[in-house]
């Protein structure tokens, strides 16, 4: 019982064409099949009469939207340059930052190394009898 309605619609619409066509045409499947043709022929010539009027006003709106777009893509485009702009400054400045704060803990780290060294040193120096 999940079949799906729209076969049944179509196969509905279809059956009630044909019963239309050969009702009209006396029951004659010729002439049924001629107007069927003639109508369709005269709703693809309506069709094609309406579309060249449309194909100009299609092409101006397809001009407008692809102009919108292109506006709409060069500002986000801009946009974004900025924002790598601005993270590339701050990227800039905290790896700067960070290099000072390394060169700070390095240069502590060698003046207490070296005040240490020559605390052992004289230390060393004292147990031979040097002056230093």
């Amino acid at each position: 019982m999940s079949r799906s309605r729209l076969s049944l619609a179509l196969g509905l619409t279809a059956a009630g064409g044909v019963g239309y066509y050969l009702y009209s045409a006396g029951g004659d499947p010729k002439v049924a099949q001629k107007k069927a043709e003639a109508d369709a022929h005269r709703a693809s010539a309506q069709f094609k009469s309406e579309l060249p009027g449309r194909g100009e006003q299609a092409k101006k709106d397809v001009e407008k939207y692809g102009a919108e777009a292109g506006a709409k893509v060069d500002g986000a485009l801009n946009k974004t340059q900025a924002e790598l702009a601005k993270a590339r400054q701050e990227t800039e400045a905290y790896a700067k930052d960070a290099k000072a704060a390394a060169l700070k803990k390095v240069d502590e780290f060698d003046r207490k190394v070296e005040t240490e060294a020559s605390k052992a040193k004289s230390g060393i120096s004292s147990w031979f009898g040097g002056s230093k």
